[in-house]
Formats: structure tokens, C-alpha cells, sequence
């Protein structure tokens, strides 16, 4: 099963695809927001993501012609990654294990600083496209690893997908001051999940 197609930087450009160097400025901006925002939060002046990412200002608000535009396309990329993952791991593993490492993954992004899943997601406006078509991709996501687990009746069948996500935002947020429990939070949560060896 493939990752659905998404055209990330293609869509900020319009219809046409972007040109190379307007490809790599355009990931070089995210990148160098995704760690503007982490030492400053999404507050972080813009001003600073253009001269980190070597660009000027006319550049980067090519891409973002605002601040609400630059931290829905920082949400996203981290987004489509962690839904890609899901779709490399049902292609190269079994499906409970698919599914554990896809759920390590999840909790690891919930908890990593740099990717700031809370706090970007506390910033989009939830009724925006940006946070619909977030929502549709990770619940795709979480789909795609856990029904094979399911059929193959390796996990419980009343488990949802939103259920996973459920379980492992929350284990990200509660380890947020104490990282060291979230392996052993893990831990549980997966034995609880699986029907029986």
C-alpha cells in the first residue's frame, strides 16, 4: 500500500511544480522555522527564519505571506513524515510490529521539541484546510497500520485508529517533564493493545 500523494511545496507555488532552487529555498525556510519555532516558539520573528535560511524576506514571503501560513506548513511536512513512515513500515514489516514502531514514532513526535506538534497545533485554526487535511492524513496513517494488525487478529478488533492516535498523544504529552516513563507507558499501552501471542 502506498503513502497517499502529497505536493507540499508544489501547493504553496500553485498548479505548476516549483523550480529547483525554488524547491530547495522553500524546504530550507521550513527547516529553519521548524528550529526558529523551537527556540522561540511560533512567535519567533521572521525576520530571523529568512536570515538563518539564507534567504531574503521577498523570498520567504513568496512562499508564506504570513506567519499563520509558515506554521501550517511546518505542522504539515511533520505530518506528511510521520504519515510516510506509517506506509515504509506495513511495507518492510510485520503488521504488529508496523504498528509498534509506528506508535514509538508517534509518542517520539508528540515529545520531540523540535517537531512541535502541540504547540503548532494549538496555533492553526482548526476549521483551516491546513488542519483538515493534517487530521485525514495521520488518521490514514494510523489506519493503514492498524487494520492488517487487526485482520490478522493480533489486536483488538474494538480499537478505532483515532484510538492509537488518542493513546499516543496522550503518552507524549503526560512524559513531557519525565521522557524516562514514556518507554514503560509504551510498553503497557502496546501489551494492552495486542489480543494474546
Amino acid at each position: 500500500m502506498n503513502a497517499p500523494s502529497t505536493q507540499g511545496p508544489a501547493c504553496a507555488a500553485g498548479p505548476r511544480p516549483m523550480r529547483a532552487d525554488a524547491r530547495r529555498n522553500y524546504q530550507r525556510i521550513l527547516e529553519c522555522a521548524r528550529e526558529a519555532f523551537a527556540e522561540h516558539g511560533p512567535e519567533a520573528p521572521l525576520d530571523d527564519v529568512a536570515r538563518r535560511a539564507g534567504v531574503g524576506p521577498g523570498t520567504l514571503y513568496r512562499h508564506f505571506p504570513n506567519r499563520d501560513a509558515l506554521i501550517e506548513a511546518v505542522y504539515r511536512s511533520s505530518i506528511e513524515g510521520l504519515a510516510e513512515l506509517a506506509y515504509q513500515l506495513i511495507e518492510t514489516h510485520p503488521p504488529r510490529e508496523a504498528l509498534e514502531l509506528w506508535f514509538r514514532a508517534q509518542v517520539d513526535y508528540v515529545m520531540d521539541k523540535r517537531s512541535l506538534a502541540v504547540t503548532l497545533k494549538a496555533a492553526i485554526d482548526r476549521g483551516s484546510e491546513a488542519f483538515t487535511l493534517c487530521s485525514k492524513l495521520i488518521t490514514e496513517a494510523a489506519t493503514a497500520v492498524m487494520r492488517p494488525a487487526q485482520d490478522a487478529g493480533l489486536v483488538r478488533p474494538e480499537l478505532e485508529p483515532r484510538d492509537l492516535l488518542r493513546l499516543g498523544h496522550g503518552i507524549g504529552v503526560a512524559c513531557d517533564n519525565s521522557p524516562e516513563a514514556a518507554d514503560r507507558l509504551i510498553a503497557v499501552t502496546l501489551a494492552g493493545l495486542r489480543t494474546g501471542d
